[in-house]
């Protein structure tokens, strides 16, 4: 009986809910010890490596990696339900009583709740996984115990809650289903998963450091082999957020492209199927639409997948506003079911959590879709440059070309978003009016009316917009090429001191910029104010139409009907947005196109022979070529010419003749008119202005062939550049700077000819390339390259020096383009005419070296006949060597070494508070910021207010009667709706304004700072990054700065304005708000180190791709005559990927973060609609709880936008971190220095004296002058010679403080030049540059910049330098212009305009940098001549390599190493036999008496 007793006890206990509750509580108190004690002993026996390892071997996922992920996420998932449970549960009954069943209930479900969190807590850290042999992981034994334990106890409180308990409520039943499922996952984990740690498939982790470093270079993106739900949740990209936020990620930790994505993969099929359509030469004929056809084919299947996607998100979009009408009715009691509250929150969940899923993919999958487009064009446009005929080029400037890359390309690809708008505005528009109609009938009518009427609104102000775009940017093509153009020749600039003469220029420029940049800001500023007025005004029309036709205002409807007008707001607005970017987009893609259709060079040209098939390697018959084919006098005409193999030809001829065309002849680059070209065997060209490619000295040699040591060394040495490498800290490791800038001129020629001979070619071709080196390694250069290396190659050299002539086996000479001679020296000598001109002035000149001391010269020249090997090289040489280890050792201890060209410096970390209050403050100093702030606050404020009106005011159902008149709501409602859009119109003036300013103020004060630099900083910085900061940067803070900050801080009000009315009504939602926005934050916190370095590594990686192209274009000749094209193309192609890769990731990192705020902003909102179902009926006003919907549908696209842009002003003010950077650039010394202004009439003497000078052009870098002591007379001449790198145009830069002394000192009339200001001192010098300098303009400007002279002035100057007759012959004589780097005239009339500056300046002093190099030795003579006559009372500083323009000096100073060798009259240098000047000049006479002599004998 007892028995029986107990037994019935037990039973009805053990079915008892109560029972149940503490059963479950008891265990999950045992949970909460075991953890604690699992905490503990991991304390204790916690060891650094293992956890370093196990994170490690956690880096590679597998599927059971992924079921313990999920664990981690269930255990949150059950602790997060079960507050949410008790919460609710705690709310509903203290509204409706307690008993000892209820406070059971929830006790159990808090320490659920506490259970669950530290459960998810350990399995993150790992309390509750053991390892065990072979690296195997898996759950404690304890915990193990414990979840079976569980999976017993939750099927068994499901069994007894379903059959026992009748009735139940509905979420007790729904935490069961979930418990039993939780409980199933853990007990399979436990006990029948093990995670098995690997590395690379390696069981021992012994790859562990490899691993890492080659981490994401190598790697291709997890997105590639990403499971279903990692691409949904985008967790493929977690792994780069998670390595962000440890540390400054680096370009090798972004991964890979897919090979689909990288255009390396892409553009082989997107060329092939463009060819399969459009024929073989496709991209020739390609128009507007067959690209766009093409590129859209290209793409097809992301393109509709997309578009499905918006379909969803809008249908989604509007689920909200169509319930709001039964939510409101339901609050007020009107209820079909018991359920039907649920019904609702999970419909309006389900529709949020579709609208973010499919918003997020679309927008990801829109901006993968635009990066591909984007790259393909880029490489279109290269390939393109690469091909493009010289004389389609000469329509289109550099940086015209370079802009289609980065304005255009990039423009395109970013039209991606936009792609599906159009046909989504038409949707959106309908399924509004649906609902609209639904809830208010034939007022849906007047609700179309209004909207079409805001939308023509826009047509105008969008049309205009674009007009003002367009004109922003044609003017800013202007500004970027003007400034491209500035950067190239600054040096020039500083010399003549005209820097500041051409900044403004560009602020000239850059004013007119502004003129388009400010209306186009204030259009915007309209287009703002009619896009937050359009839902006002559409809902004034709306209601007004309801009042006037009798239609009932209920507060459903009203809320249905303003959710739907706030959803409506977007696509009237991107309306006229979308139709300028279509407009600007077809711009650019015509651009495109147009460029894409320009001629190719002719491959008809040349008629490429067989390899060895014919004796002959050039035959050119009755041959006419032409630059320009519609000139009615051909470049070149009537060329007859035949080479043999092996054969060396001389072409000399005066400037202008046609040299350097005949060369470009045979490279294929000038258009053909008639006659036959054929050419057999491989080209190597050496151009006549050096063109170096920015990187090492060694792959400019090599260029792009493998490394054979041997022929390395050996060309080297022929090129004698073995010396020039000791004396660089990298030897040929050394990094050139951009256009060889680092180097000499001579240097840049050597490292040229060395590429040409390193190729190993059949035919070589030389324009002039001895011009810029000294005569020693000129005649060096010729011995051992010419007549040694290539002795058995057909060689086509142009020379203006004479004493190169004899040892051709041909020499033509030209002039006016004609082949006027043509035969062996000796011939030519006898025939007389053109080809004696040019030997006449040889000789006149050789004569000069006579007079100084025939006898000595003479005798040395015997002398040196017999041993000129031993002495003439050998010893010039050996006192350099013994020079070099005097000095050299010691310096090389001392001296830091340093490459001259740096990385691009990129700030690292996170973006310093300074930066956003300089930038804020930049305007007024920031007064108008607490105005646009008070604005928007007002808006918002009246906003809500017309909204709460319109909820209170209005009746629930028409059994109700209203709370007021018809006509008072309308009218409160219209007044608060015209006062609210009135602030709008405030605030965006206001801020335009702002905006507007600070660019101004930015750009100046950038552009000041780099005009002010020293002359190192631009050999330092790759002009690139000076471009990217003048046009990327600039832009962003032009236009999208001000917008993205404003848009922030309106965001924050929004939200806060949000979640006032939402607490007005269920203070509740704070429960969850504030763990949401505490989440929202820390993951922002989380994603913003990753995203800030992704946005710098995109800036930094768009650098190379400009300057690689900006290369390209300049020296496509070399790149085509050495058949290098396809590797040029590959090398684009890693670039443009290596710029995708950091914005592909950025593109996935910000959906990743997207998608986890949509989720929990989407969590908030079912919370607060649980909240106000829960609440008994009478308790609120359903309409007031209605707004609450209406605003809540809001919160995560309100949420979303607000951490979007604090994240994009994060990515975006990195361009104001780039600009302000250069605005602290370290400036030169001042221009005028006040109190030691010199005398106007200073220097009278023109008097130098050098006193113990030392130089350096940087402090990480060796001195290159190493104490120089002498004097230069005043009115003196005086010559200065000396191996190339001796140190020559240091000196000349340290005289006009381009670079300023270490040590020492200059004094000029006996002013210290350090102490006077840097124009009073460079407008007092005149200078002929080594590289002869043009700028863009007319022949006018380029003589006269500063417009100082008459005309009559510049007439006379161009008279006295021969070139008065050759702008005469011009069209528009003085103004007759002149194109981009002069290129429309010869190098050596250039020279010549030069020689016009200076004889315009008339200077006291006057510096002559290697001035005659290009030009031949009539010309030379001529310029000494006139110079004599011109500058006789001046001193003349010549540096030169031709010994005849210094030999006729006062004094020759001997350079070498750094120091002075000699520094005497040339007469005194002569006499002395073993000096170092007199073995110099005595191998020059010799190199051109010994082949005179040899032929005037005959």
């Amino acid at each position: 009986m007892n028995y029986n007793v107990v037994h019935f006890l037990m039973h009805s206990l053990l079915l008892k809910p109560i029972f149940l509750n503490v059963l479950s509580a008891s265990l999950h108190c045992l949970l909460l010890l075991s953890a604690s004690l699992s905490w503990l002993w991991n304390k204790m026996t916690f060891t650094p490596g293992t956890r370093e390892e196990d994170s490690k071997e956690r880096e590679k996922p597998n599927d059971s990696e992924t079921l313990f992920k999920t664990t981690v996420f269930c255990s949150l998932g059950v602790s997060a339900f079960s507050f949410v449970l008790c919460f609710f549960n705690y709310f509903y009954w203290y509204a409706s009583g307690w008993s000892e069943q209820k406070f059971m209930t929830l006790l159990d479900l808090a320490l659920k709740t506490l259970a669950w969190g530290v459960v998810c807590v350990s399995l993150h850290k790992g309390f509750f996984v053991f390892g065990s042999g072979e690296r195997r992981f898996r759950f404690s034994f304890v915990f193990r115990v414990w979840c079976a334990l569980y999976l017993v106890f939750s099927c068994y409180s499901f069994v007894v809650d379903i059959v026992v308990v009748t009735k139940i409520p509905t979420q007790l039943l729904v935490y069961d289903v979930v418990s039993t499922c939780a409980g199933f996952l853990f007990f399979y984990v436990g006990y029948f998963v093990k995670k098995k740690g690997r590395v690379n498939g390696i069981e021992e982790p012994l790859l562990n450091d490899d691993a890492k470093e080659t981490k994401g270079g190598d790697n291709v993106t997890p997105f590639s082999h990403a499971g279903v739900f990692s691409i949904l949740t985008f967790a493929w990209v977690g792994s780069l957020v998670a390595a962000g936020y440890k540390k400054t990620l680096n370009l090798e930790d972004v991964p890979q492209l897919d090979n689909k994505d990288s255009v390396a993969g892409a553009f082989p099929s997107f060329r092939d199927r463009l060819e399969v359509d459009y024929g073989a030469n496709a991209i020739n004929s390609l128009t507007t639409l067959k690209l766009v056809k093409s590129l859209v084919m290209s793409a097809w299947k992301e393109i509709l997948f997309t578009a499905f996607l918006a379909l969803l998100s809008a249908l989604a979009s509007y689920v909200g506003p169509y319930l709001i009408e039964g939510f409101v009715q339901y609050l007020d009691g009107q209820r079909q079911s018991e359920n039907q509250g649920y019904v609702l929150v999970s419909a309006f969940f389900f529709a949020k959590i579709v609208e973010c899923l499919s918003q997020r993919h679309w927008f990801f999958r829109l901006q993968q879709i635009g990066l591909r487009i984007r790259a393909l064009l880029v490489v279109m446009i290269y390939n393109k440059a690469l091909t493009v005929s010289c004389q389609s080029k000469q329509g289109h400037t550099s940086g015209e070309i370079i802009n289609f890359m980065t304005v255009d390309a990039e423009r395109v690809g970013v039209f991606s978003w936009y792609m599906h708008d159009l046909w989504m505005v038409a949707l959106q528009v309908a399924l509004a009016l649906l609902i609209l109609y639904k809830n208010l009938g034939l007022a849906s009518v007047a609700a179309l009316f209004a909207t079409i009427v805001v939308m023509l609104a826009n047509v105008p102000l969008g049309s205009l917009q674009e007009k003002f775009q367009n004109k922003l940017m044609e003017s800013k093509d202007i500004r970027m090429k003007a400034t491209s153009e500035i950067l190239r020749n600054m040096r020039i600039l500083k010399l003549q001191g005209w820097e500041m003469k051409f900044l403004s220029k560009i602020t000239e420029l850059r004013k007119t910029e502004e003129g388009w940049l400010k209306s186009f800001v204030y259009t915007s500023a309209m287009t703002t104010f009619v896009f937050w007025g359009a839902p006002t005004f559409v809902s004034v029309v709306t209601f007004g139409t309801c009042m006037f036709l009798g239609i009932p205002l209920e507060a459903g409807k009203i809320l249905s009907a303003l959710a739907t007008f706030r959803i409506l707001q977007e696509p009237i607005y991107n309306l006229p947005d979308t139709i300028s970017m279509i407009a600007q987009t077809k711009v650019s893609l015509d651009r495109i196109s147009s460029f894409l259709r320009l001629d190719d060079l002719p491959s008809d040209v040349v008629e490429k022979l067989p390899q060895g098939s014919s004796n002959t390697a050039i035959e050119v018959i009755d041959g006419n070529f032409s630059w320009n084919l519609s000139s009615p006098n051909p470049t070149l005409q009537n060329i007859n010419l035949k080479v043999f193999l092996g054969m060396r030809i001389a072409v000399c001829g005066a400037v202008g003749s046609g040299k350097s065309t005949l060369l470009s002849c045979v490279l294929g680059e000038v258009p053909k008119i008639s006659g036959d070209l054929k050419v057999c065997g491989t080209k190597a060209y050496v151009a006549q202005s050096p063109w170096i490619q920015s990187g090492k000295i060694e792959d400019n040699i090599l260029f792009g062939k493998p490394m054979d040591r041997e022929r390395y060394e050996k060309v080297l040495e022929a090129c004698s550049l073995k010396k020039d490498l000791e004396i660089f800290s990298f030897g040929d490791q050394t990094i050139i700077g951009e256009r060889g800038i680092n180097m000499s001129g001579g240097q840049k020629q050597r490292i040229q000819i060395a590429r040409a001979l390193y190729q190993d070619a059949d035919i070589y071709l030389f324009d002039d390339p001895f011009s810029a080196v000294d005569a020693h390694t000129g005649s060096h250069l010729f011995k051992e390259c010419l007549l040694g290396h290539l002795c058995s190659k057909t060689v086509v050299y142009v020379t203006h020096q004479v004493e190169f002539l004899p040892t051709a086996d041909l020499i033509l000479v030209m002039k006016d383009g004609r082949i006027t001679q043509c035969g062996k020296y000796i011939d030519l000598l006898n025939s007389g005419t053109d080809f004696m001109e040019l030997v006449g002035a040889h000789r006149k000149a050789l004569s000069t070296l006579d007079s100084l001391d025939g006898v000595t010269t003479s005798n040395e020249i015997s002398t040196l006949k017999k041993e000129e090997n031993v002495s003439g090289t050998h010893d010039f040489k050996e006192k350099e060597v013994s020079k070099d280890v005097q000095n050299g050792e010691t310096d090389n201890k001392t001296e830091p070494k340093g490459q001259l060209v740096q990385e691009e410096e990129r700030e690292k970390g996170k973006v310093g508070f300074l930066v956003y209050w300089n930038y804020i403050t930049t305007a007024y100093g920031g007064a108008m910021v607490p105005f646009i702030l008070l604005a928007q606050i007002l808006f918002q404020t009246l906003q809500i207010g017309s909204n709460y009106w319109m909820a209170w005011a209005t009746p629930i159902s028409t059994h109700v009667q209203p709370r007021v008149e018809g006509m008072t709501l309308i009218g409160v409602y219209v007044g608060l709706a015209v006062a609210s859009s009135f602030c709008v119109l405030v605030r965006a003036m206001l801020l335009v304004t702002a905006g507007y300013k600070t660019a101004t103020i930015l750009f100046n004060k950038m552009h000041f700072c780099v005009f002010r630099a020293p002359m190192l900083f631009f050999d330092s910085t790759p002009s690139g990054r000076v471009l990217n900061r003048a046009s990327t940067d600039q832009s962003a803070v032009d236009t999208d700065i001000p917008y993205q900050i404003g848009s922030l801080a309106f965001s924050m009000i929004q939200l806060l304005g949000i979640i006032a009315v939402m607490s007005q009504v269920a203070w509740q939602v704070f429960v969850v708000f504030i763990p949401v926005i505490a989440v929202s934050i820390w993951y922002q916190q989380y994603y913003i180190p990753s995203a800030r370095e992704l946005s710098r590594l995109i800036g930094v990686c768009k650098a190379p791709i400009i300057q690689h192209f900006a290369e390209t274009i300049s020296g496509t000749s070399t790149i085509r005559s050495y058949d290098q094209q396809s590797r040029f193309r590959e090398t684009n192609m890693k670039l443009t990927d290596g710029y995708s890769r950091p914005n592909f990731n950025i593109v996935g990192a910000m959906e990743w973060l997207c998608f986890r705020l949509d989720m929990l902003s989407s969590i908030t909102f079912a919370f607060s609609l649980l909240v106000l179902i829960s609440i008994p009926p009478g308790i609120i006003d359903p309409g007031i709880a209605g707004l609450v919907v209406t605003y809540g549908l809001n919160l995560n696209m309100i949420q979303a936008w607000m951490i979007w842009n604090l994240c994009n002003i994060e990515n975006k003010i990195i361009s104001v971190e780039r600009i302000l950077q250069y605005t602290s650039i370290p400036s030169e010394p001042p221009l005028v220095v006040e109190e030691t202004r010199p005398n106007p009439s200073w220097p009278s003497y023109g008097e130098v004296d050098i006193q113990d000078l030392q130089v350096r052009y940087a402090p990480h870098l060796p001195l290159v002058l190493r104490g120089l002591t002498c004097k230069f007379r005043g009115g003196w001449k005086t010559g200065i010679v000396g191996r190339t790198g001796s140190g020559k145009s240091t000196l000349i830069q340290t005289l006009f403080r381009i670079v300023e002394p270490t040590c020492g000192q200059i004094m000029i009339d006996n002013i210290n030049i350090s102490s006077i200001g840097l124009h009073d001192l460079r407008s007092k010098l005149s200078i002929i540059p080594q590289d002869p300098t043009m700028f863009e303009g007319t022949v006018r400007n380029n003589l006269d910049p500063l417009e100082e002279y008459t005309d009559e002035q510049i007439w006379e100057a161009l008279d006295k330098c021969q070139l008065g007759d050759e702008v005469r012959k011009k069209e528009g004589k003085l103004d007759s212009t002149v194109s981009e780097n002069g290129e429309n005239w010869s190098m050596g009339q250039r020279q010549l305009v030069c020689l016009g500056r200076v004889l315009l300046k008339k200077s006291k002093v006057l510096v002559l940098d290697e001035a005659t190099a290009s030009v031949d030795t009539a010309t030379d003579n001529l310029i000494q001549q006139t110079l004599r006559q011109h500058f006789s009372d001046s001193t003349v500083i010549t540096i030169a390599h031709r010994i005849t323009s210094v030999v006729d000096s006062d004094m020759v100073l001997l350079l070498s190493q750094g120091l002075i060798e000699e520094h005497d009259t040339p007469t005194t240098l002569l006499e002395n036999k073993s000096s170092s000047f007199a073995q110099l000049v005595a191998e020059y006479t010799m190199r051109s008496n010994s082949n005179f002599e040899k032929f005037v004998d005959h």
